[in-house]
Protein backbone atom coordinates (compact mmCIF):
# COMPACT_ATOMS: atom_id res chain seq x y z
CA UNK A 1 0.00 0.00 0.00
CA UNK A 2 1.26 3.47 -0.90
CA UNK A 3 0.15 6.97 0.04
CA UNK A 4 -0.42 9.04 -3.10
CA UNK A 5 -1.35 12.68 -3.67
CA UNK A 6 -2.96 13.25 -7.09
CA UNK A 7 -3.29 16.77 -8.49
CA UNK A 8 -5.52 17.77 -11.42
CA UNK A 9 -5.39 21.20 -13.04
CA UNK A 10 -8.11 23.31 -14.60
CA UNK A 11 -8.12 21.65 -18.03
CA UNK A 12 -8.31 18.23 -16.36
CA UNK A 13 -11.55 19.24 -14.57
CA UNK A 14 -12.89 21.51 -17.30
CA UNK A 15 -16.38 19.95 -17.42
CA UNK A 16 -18.39 17.10 -15.89
CA UNK A 17 -17.08 14.50 -18.33
CA UNK A 18 -13.51 15.42 -17.47
CA UNK A 19 -14.26 15.35 -13.74
CA UNK A 20 -15.72 11.85 -14.24
CA UNK A 21 -12.46 10.90 -15.96
CA UNK A 22 -10.55 12.22 -12.94
CA UNK A 23 -12.82 10.19 -10.65
CA UNK A 24 -12.02 7.02 -12.61
CA UNK A 25 -8.30 7.62 -12.18
CA UNK A 26 -8.75 8.23 -8.45
CA UNK A 27 -10.86 5.08 -8.13
CA UNK A 28 -8.15 3.02 -9.85
CA UNK A 29 -5.54 4.17 -7.30
CA UNK A 30 -7.95 3.56 -4.42
CA UNK A 31 -8.93 0.11 -5.72
CA UNK A 32 -5.23 -0.78 -5.89
CA UNK A 33 -5.19 -0.48 -2.10
CA UNK A 34 -3.55 2.96 -1.85
CA UNK A 35 -4.35 5.85 0.45
CA UNK A 36 -5.31 8.76 -1.81
CA UNK A 37 -5.60 12.51 -1.40
CA UNK A 38 -6.71 14.51 -4.44
CA UNK A 39 -5.94 18.20 -5.01
CA UNK A 40 -7.92 19.99 -7.73
CA UNK A 41 -8.00 23.38 -9.39
CA UNK A 42 -11.06 25.37 -10.41
CA UNK A 43 -12.68 24.34 -13.67
CA UNK A 44 -10.90 25.73 -16.72
CA UNK A 45 -11.56 29.47 -17.15
CA UNK A 46 -13.41 29.83 -13.85
CA UNK A 47 -10.65 31.64 -11.94
CA UNK A 48 -10.29 34.17 -14.77
CA UNK A 49 -14.04 34.75 -14.67
CA UNK A 50 -13.97 35.35 -10.92
CA UNK A 51 -10.96 37.68 -11.14
CA UNK A 52 -12.80 39.66 -13.83
CA UNK A 53 -15.87 39.85 -11.63
CA UNK A 54 -13.88 41.42 -8.78
CA UNK A 55 -12.09 43.83 -11.09
CA UNK A 56 -15.39 44.92 -12.62
CA UNK A 57 -16.91 45.42 -9.19
CA UNK A 58 -14.23 47.92 -8.14
CA UNK A 59 -10.92 49.11 -9.58
CA UNK A 60 -9.41 49.36 -6.09
CA UNK A 61 -10.63 46.33 -4.18
CA UNK A 62 -9.89 44.81 -0.77
CA UNK A 63 -7.51 41.90 -1.45
CA UNK A 64 -9.06 39.96 1.43
CA UNK A 65 -12.43 39.99 -0.33
CA UNK A 66 -10.68 39.20 -3.63
CA UNK A 67 -9.46 35.96 -2.04
CA UNK A 68 -12.94 35.14 -0.78
CA UNK A 69 -14.31 35.39 -4.32
CA UNK A 70 -11.56 33.73 -6.38
CA UNK A 71 -11.17 30.77 -3.99
CA UNK A 72 -14.75 29.65 -4.67
CA UNK A 73 -13.83 28.04 -8.00
CA UNK A 74 -11.98 25.22 -6.25
CA UNK A 75 -14.85 24.77 -3.79
CA UNK A 76 -17.16 23.84 -6.67
CA UNK A 77 -14.68 21.31 -8.07
CA UNK A 78 -14.03 19.48 -4.80
CA UNK A 79 -17.75 19.18 -4.13
CA UNK A 80 -18.61 17.87 -7.59
CA UNK A 81 -15.69 15.41 -7.62
CA UNK A 82 -16.66 14.11 -4.17
CA UNK A 83 -20.25 13.55 -5.33
CA UNK A 84 -19.06 11.60 -8.39
CA UNK A 85 -16.65 9.48 -6.34
CA UNK A 86 -19.43 8.66 -3.86
CA UNK A 87 -21.68 7.62 -6.75
CA UNK A 88 -18.93 5.15 -7.75
CA UNK A 89 -19.00 3.59 -4.31
CA UNK A 90 -15.84 5.34 -3.06
CA UNK A 91 -15.81 6.72 0.48
CA UNK A 92 -14.77 10.33 -0.22
CA UNK A 93 -15.29 13.80 1.21
CA UNK A 94 -14.20 17.34 0.42
CA UNK A 95 -12.00 19.46 2.66
CA UNK A 96 -11.76 23.23 2.16
CA UNK A 97 -8.50 25.05 2.85
CA UNK A 98 -9.73 26.39 6.19
CA UNK A 99 -11.01 23.00 7.39
CA UNK A 100 -7.67 21.17 7.43
CA UNK A 101 -6.31 23.90 7.65
CA UNK A 102 -3.66 25.04 5.18
CA UNK A 103 -2.03 27.69 7.39
CA UNK A 104 -0.46 30.54 5.42
CA UNK A 105 1.13 33.92 5.90
CA UNK A 106 -1.14 36.92 6.43
CA UNK A 107 -0.78 37.86 2.76
CA UNK A 108 -3.60 37.96 0.24
CA UNK A 109 -3.36 37.02 -3.42
CA UNK A 110 0.07 35.37 -3.16
CA UNK A 111 0.37 33.75 0.28
CA UNK A 112 2.96 31.14 1.24
CA UNK A 113 2.06 27.96 3.09
CA UNK A 114 3.47 27.71 6.63
CA UNK A 115 1.93 24.47 7.89
CA UNK A 116 -0.78 21.91 7.10
CA UNK A 117 -2.69 20.01 9.78
CA UNK A 118 -3.21 16.53 8.32
CA UNK A 119 -4.21 14.68 11.49
CA UNK A 120 -7.87 14.25 10.57
CA UNK A 121 -7.10 13.06 7.03
CA UNK A 122 -4.57 10.55 8.34
CA UNK A 123 -7.06 9.32 10.94
CA UNK A 124 -9.62 8.67 8.21
CA UNK A 125 -6.98 6.96 6.07
CA UNK A 126 -6.38 4.57 8.96
CA UNK A 127 -10.08 3.94 9.63
CA UNK A 128 -11.49 3.47 6.13
CA UNK A 129 -9.03 4.77 3.51
CA UNK A 130 -11.44 7.64 2.89
CA UNK A 131 -10.36 9.66 -0.14
CA UNK A 132 -9.61 13.28 0.78
CA UNK A 133 -10.62 15.76 -1.94
CA UNK A 134 -8.79 19.03 -1.30
CA UNK A 135 -8.92 22.39 -3.11
CA UNK A 136 -5.66 23.76 -4.40
CA UNK A 137 -4.78 27.46 -4.29
CA UNK A 138 -6.44 28.34 -0.96
CA UNK A 139 -5.46 28.56 2.68
CA UNK A 140 -6.12 30.30 5.99
CA UNK A 141 -4.33 33.34 7.40
CA UNK A 142 -3.37 33.79 11.08
CA UNK A 143 -6.43 36.09 11.28
CA UNK A 144 -8.74 33.32 10.05
CA UNK A 145 -9.26 34.90 6.65
CA UNK A 146 -9.27 32.93 3.39
CA UNK A 147 -6.02 33.38 1.45
CA UNK A 148 -4.96 32.35 -2.06
CA UNK A 149 -1.52 31.24 -3.22
CA UNK A 150 -1.19 33.00 -6.57
CA UNK A 151 -1.24 31.62 -10.10
CA UNK A 152 -0.20 27.99 -10.25
CA UNK A 153 -0.92 27.68 -6.55
CA UNK A 154 -2.64 24.31 -6.89
CA UNK A 155 0.69 22.67 -7.75
CA UNK A 156 2.11 24.20 -4.57
CA UNK A 157 -0.86 22.98 -2.53
CA UNK A 158 -0.45 19.43 -3.82
CA UNK A 159 3.28 19.16 -3.17
CA UNK A 160 2.97 20.78 0.26
CA UNK A 161 0.20 18.34 1.17
CA UNK A 162 2.33 15.42 -0.07
CA UNK A 163 5.20 16.62 2.12
CA UNK A 164 2.93 17.01 5.16
CA UNK A 165 1.41 13.55 4.63
CA UNK A 166 4.85 12.02 3.96
CA UNK A 167 3.36 10.65 0.75
CA UNK A 168 5.26 8.16 -1.36
CA UNK A 169 4.64 10.24 -4.47
CA UNK A 170 2.83 13.30 -5.78
CA UNK A 171 1.31 12.80 -9.24
CA UNK A 172 0.68 15.99 -11.22
CA UNK A 173 -1.88 15.37 -13.97
CA UNK A 174 -1.94 17.98 -16.70
CA UNK A 175 -2.62 18.47 -20.42
CA UNK A 176 0.88 17.31 -21.40
CA UNK A 177 2.26 13.81 -20.90
CA UNK A 178 5.52 14.71 -19.19
CA UNK A 179 8.53 17.02 -19.14
CA UNK A 180 10.19 17.49 -22.54
CA UNK A 181 13.71 18.53 -23.48
CA UNK A 182 12.11 21.75 -24.71
CA UNK A 183 8.72 22.99 -25.86
CA UNK A 184 7.52 20.62 -28.64
CA UNK A 185 5.78 23.57 -30.28
CA UNK A 186 9.20 25.08 -31.05
CA UNK A 187 10.88 21.92 -32.35
CA UNK A 188 9.36 18.59 -33.30
CA UNK A 189 12.61 16.96 -32.14
CA UNK A 190 11.71 17.62 -28.49
CA UNK A 191 11.90 14.38 -26.49
CA UNK A 192 10.00 13.39 -23.36
CA UNK A 193 12.30 12.74 -20.40
CA UNK A 194 11.83 9.60 -18.31
CA UNK A 195 13.52 11.22 -15.30
CA UNK A 196 14.81 14.63 -14.29
CA UNK A 197 16.28 15.83 -11.01
CA UNK A 198 14.47 18.25 -8.69
CA UNK A 199 17.30 20.74 -9.19
CA UNK A 200 17.11 20.62 -12.98
CA UNK A 201 13.32 20.92 -12.92
CA UNK A 202 13.54 23.90 -10.56
CA UNK A 203 15.94 25.65 -12.92
CA UNK A 204 13.78 24.88 -15.96
CA UNK A 205 10.61 26.08 -14.21
CA UNK A 206 12.25 29.31 -13.06
CA UNK A 207 13.69 29.90 -16.55
CA UNK A 208 10.39 29.69 -18.38
CA UNK A 209 9.23 26.04 -18.61
CA UNK A 210 5.51 26.01 -17.78
CA UNK A 211 4.96 22.35 -16.85
CA UNK A 212 5.39 22.81 -13.08
CA UNK A 213 5.12 25.85 -10.86
CA UNK A 214 8.47 26.97 -9.40
CA UNK A 215 7.37 27.04 -5.76
CA UNK A 216 6.00 23.50 -5.99
CA UNK A 217 9.31 22.13 -7.27
CA UNK A 218 11.20 23.99 -4.55
CA UNK A 219 9.02 22.39 -1.86
CA UNK A 220 9.45 18.95 -3.46
CA UNK A 221 13.23 19.35 -3.48
CA UNK A 222 13.35 20.61 0.12
CA UNK A 223 11.22 17.74 1.44
CA UNK A 224 12.38 14.99 -0.90
CA UNK A 225 8.96 14.47 -2.49
CA UNK A 226 9.10 12.49 -5.77
CA UNK A 227 6.88 14.09 -8.42
CA UNK A 228 5.41 12.44 -11.47
CA UNK A 229 4.09 14.51 -14.39
CA UNK A 230 1.36 12.64 -16.28
CA UNK A 231 -1.32 13.25 -18.89
CA UNK A 232 -4.91 13.49 -17.67
CA UNK A 233 -6.17 12.27 -21.04
CA UNK A 234 -3.82 9.46 -22.07
CA UNK A 235 -2.67 6.34 -20.23
CA UNK A 236 1.05 6.47 -20.86
CA UNK A 237 4.20 6.83 -18.73
CA UNK A 238 5.09 10.35 -17.65
CA UNK A 239 8.23 11.98 -16.25
CA UNK A 240 9.55 11.30 -12.75
CA UNK A 241 11.04 14.32 -10.97
CA UNK A 242 13.21 12.98 -8.19
CA UNK A 243 16.46 13.30 -6.26
CA UNK A 244 19.62 13.42 -8.35
CA UNK A 245 21.55 10.20 -8.92
CA UNK A 246 24.81 9.39 -10.70
CA UNK A 247 23.10 8.27 -13.91
CA UNK A 248 21.71 11.77 -14.47
CA UNK A 249 25.20 13.20 -15.00
CA UNK A 250 25.59 11.16 -18.19
CA UNK A 251 23.50 13.76 -20.00
CA UNK A 252 25.48 16.98 -20.03
CA UNK A 253 22.37 19.01 -20.85
CA UNK A 254 18.89 17.76 -19.97
CA UNK A 255 16.77 20.52 -21.48
CA UNK A 256 16.41 23.93 -23.08
CA UNK A 257 14.18 26.49 -21.35
CA UNK A 258 13.22 29.89 -22.68
CA UNK A 259 11.26 33.00 -21.77
CA UNK A 260 9.78 35.62 -24.07
CA UNK A 261 8.75 37.83 -21.14
CA UNK A 262 12.04 39.72 -20.81
CA UNK A 263 13.17 43.34 -20.88
CA UNK A 264 16.69 44.75 -20.65
CA UNK A 265 17.76 47.98 -18.94
CA UNK A 266 21.29 49.42 -19.23
CA UNK A 267 22.68 52.29 -17.16
CA UNK A 268 25.69 53.75 -19.02
CA UNK A 269 28.53 55.76 -17.52
CA UNK A 270 27.98 55.22 -13.80
CA UNK A 271 30.74 56.54 -11.49
CA UNK A 272 32.98 53.63 -10.46
CA UNK A 273 32.54 53.81 -6.69
CA UNK A 274 31.33 51.50 -3.90
CA UNK A 275 27.61 51.43 -3.11
CA UNK A 276 26.21 52.22 -6.55
CA UNK A 277 24.97 48.69 -7.16
CA UNK A 278 23.35 48.69 -3.72
CA UNK A 279 21.51 51.89 -4.60
CA UNK A 280 20.23 50.49 -7.90
CA UNK A 281 19.14 47.06 -6.75
CA UNK A 282 18.05 48.20 -3.30
CA UNK A 283 15.55 50.58 -4.91
CA UNK A 284 14.30 47.87 -7.27
CA UNK A 285 13.96 45.40 -4.40
CA UNK A 286 12.01 47.88 -2.27
CA UNK A 287 9.63 48.30 -5.22
CA UNK A 288 9.20 44.48 -5.45
CA UNK A 289 10.71 44.41 -8.95
CA UNK A 290 12.46 41.09 -9.48
CA UNK A 291 15.76 41.35 -11.32
CA UNK A 292 17.16 38.36 -13.20
CA UNK A 293 20.34 38.67 -15.28
CA UNK A 294 22.92 41.23 -14.11
CA UNK A 295 26.11 42.22 -15.95
CA UNK A 296 28.58 44.94 -14.93
CA UNK A 297 31.37 46.18 -17.17
CA UNK A 298 33.94 48.94 -16.97
CA UNK A 299 34.43 51.62 -19.58
CA UNK A 300 36.38 54.88 -19.96
CA UNK A 301 34.54 58.12 -20.67
CA UNK A 302 36.61 61.31 -21.15
CA UNK A 303 39.54 59.67 -19.41
CA UNK A 304 37.51 58.64 -16.35
CA UNK A 305 36.76 55.03 -15.43
CA UNK A 306 33.02 54.41 -15.45
CA UNK A 307 30.74 51.40 -15.06
CA UNK A 308 27.92 50.18 -17.27
CA UNK A 309 25.22 48.15 -15.48
CA UNK A 310 22.82 45.92 -17.39
CA UNK A 311 19.98 43.94 -15.85
CA UNK A 312 16.76 42.26 -16.94
CA UNK A 313 13.25 42.13 -15.53
CA UNK A 314 9.88 40.93 -16.77
CA UNK A 315 8.27 43.16 -19.37
CA UNK A 316 5.36 44.10 -17.10
CA UNK A 317 7.81 45.67 -14.62
CA UNK A 318 9.75 47.67 -17.23
CA UNK A 319 7.75 50.95 -16.97
CA UNK A 320 8.08 50.97 -13.16
CA UNK A 321 11.77 50.06 -13.30
CA UNK A 322 12.51 52.86 -15.79
CA UNK A 323 10.57 55.40 -13.73
CA UNK A 324 12.47 54.34 -10.63
CA UNK A 325 15.87 54.64 -12.35
CA UNK A 326 14.96 58.13 -13.58
CA UNK A 327 13.88 59.05 -10.07
CA UNK A 328 17.23 57.82 -8.71
CA UNK A 329 19.31 59.56 -11.38
CA UNK A 330 20.73 62.05 -8.87
CA UNK A 331 22.00 59.23 -6.63
CA UNK A 332 23.28 56.95 -9.41
CA UNK A 333 24.63 59.70 -11.74
CA UNK A 334 24.50 57.63 -14.93
CA UNK A 335 25.13 59.30 -18.30
CA UNK A 336 22.51 57.41 -20.34
CA UNK A 337 19.58 55.08 -19.75
CA UNK A 338 18.66 52.44 -22.35
CA UNK A 339 15.79 49.94 -22.46
CA UNK A 340 15.00 47.08 -24.81
CA UNK A 341 11.84 44.91 -24.84
CA UNK A 342 12.76 43.11 -28.03
CA UNK A 343 14.74 40.38 -26.24
CA UNK A 344 14.28 36.80 -25.05
CA UNK A 345 16.16 34.47 -22.71
CA UNK A 346 17.34 30.98 -23.71
CA UNK A 347 18.90 28.62 -21.16
CA UNK A 348 20.54 25.21 -21.16
CA UNK A 349 20.08 23.14 -17.99
CA UNK A 350 21.75 19.94 -16.79
CA UNK A 351 23.38 18.49 -13.66
CA UNK A 352 26.04 17.02 -15.97
CA UNK A 353 27.37 20.54 -16.55
CA UNK A 354 29.05 20.30 -13.15
CA UNK A 355 31.45 17.58 -14.30
CA UNK A 356 31.76 18.10 -18.06
CA UNK A 357 33.93 20.74 -19.71
CA UNK A 358 33.33 22.35 -23.07
CA UNK A 359 29.65 23.13 -22.55
CA UNK A 360 30.11 26.87 -23.08
CA UNK A 361 32.23 26.22 -26.17
CA UNK A 362 29.49 24.07 -27.70
CA UNK A 363 26.74 26.55 -26.80
CA UNK A 364 28.41 29.74 -28.00
CA UNK A 365 29.90 28.08 -31.07
CA UNK A 366 26.48 26.76 -32.18
CA UNK A 367 24.87 30.18 -31.74
CA UNK A 368 27.72 31.89 -33.60
CA UNK A 369 27.29 29.54 -36.57
CA UNK A 370 23.70 30.76 -36.90
CA UNK A 371 24.77 34.44 -36.52
CA UNK A 372 22.79 34.77 -33.29
CA UNK A 373 24.19 37.69 -31.30
CA UNK A 374 24.39 37.28 -27.51
CA UNK A 375 23.52 40.40 -25.52
CA UNK A 376 23.94 39.09 -21.94
CA UNK A 377 25.31 35.87 -20.42
CA UNK A 378 24.75 34.48 -16.93
CA UNK A 379 25.75 31.11 -15.48
CA UNK A 380 25.27 28.90 -12.46
CA UNK A 381 26.53 25.42 -11.63
CA UNK A 382 23.89 23.64 -13.73
CA UNK A 383 22.67 26.26 -16.22
CA UNK A 384 23.84 28.88 -18.68
CA UNK A 385 21.46 31.58 -19.90
CA UNK A 386 21.84 34.00 -22.79
CA UNK A 387 19.79 37.01 -23.80
CA UNK A 388 19.18 37.23 -27.54
CA UNK A 389 17.00 39.21 -29.89
CA UNK A 390 13.36 38.12 -29.66
CA UNK A 391 13.29 37.28 -33.38
CA UNK A 392 16.07 34.72 -32.84
CA UNK A 393 14.44 32.88 -29.93
CA UNK A 394 13.07 29.84 -31.76
CA UNK A 395 16.15 29.50 -33.95
CA UNK A 396 18.35 29.59 -30.82
CA UNK A 397 16.27 26.90 -29.10
CA UNK A 398 16.36 24.59 -32.13
CA UNK A 399 20.08 25.21 -32.63
CA UNK A 400 20.99 24.35 -29.03
CA UNK A 401 18.63 21.38 -28.97
CA UNK A 402 20.50 19.96 -31.97
CA UNK A 403 23.95 20.96 -30.68
CA UNK A 404 23.52 18.96 -27.48
CA UNK A 405 21.88 15.98 -29.18
CA UNK A 406 18.70 16.20 -27.15
CA UNK A 407 16.54 14.51 -29.76
CA UNK A 408 18.43 11.29 -29.01
CA UNK A 409 21.39 10.66 -26.75
CA UNK A 410 23.67 13.33 -25.34
CA UNK A 411 27.15 13.68 -26.89
CA UNK A 412 28.48 12.57 -23.48
CA UNK A 413 27.19 9.06 -24.21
Amino acid sequence: MARIVMKFGGTSVGDLDRIRNVARRVKAEHDAGNEVAVVVSAMSGETNRLVGLVSEAAALYDTREYDVVVSTGEQVTVGVLSVILQSMGIDARSWLGWQLPFKTEDVHGNARILDIDTREIESRFAESREVAVVPGFQGLSPRNRITTLGRGGSDTSAVALAAALKADRCDIYTDVDGVYTTDPRVTDKARKLDRISHEEMLEMASLGAKVLQTRSVSIAMSHGVPLQVLSSFEDKPGTLVTAEDDSMEKDVVSGIAFSRDEARITLIGIPDRPGVAATIFGALGDAAINVDMIVQSRTVIDGDEKTDMTFTCVQADLPRALALMKEKHGDIEYKELEADEDVAKVSIVGVGMRTNSGVAKTMFGALAEKNINIKVITTSEIKTSVLVGADYLELAVRTLHDAFGLEGKSPAD
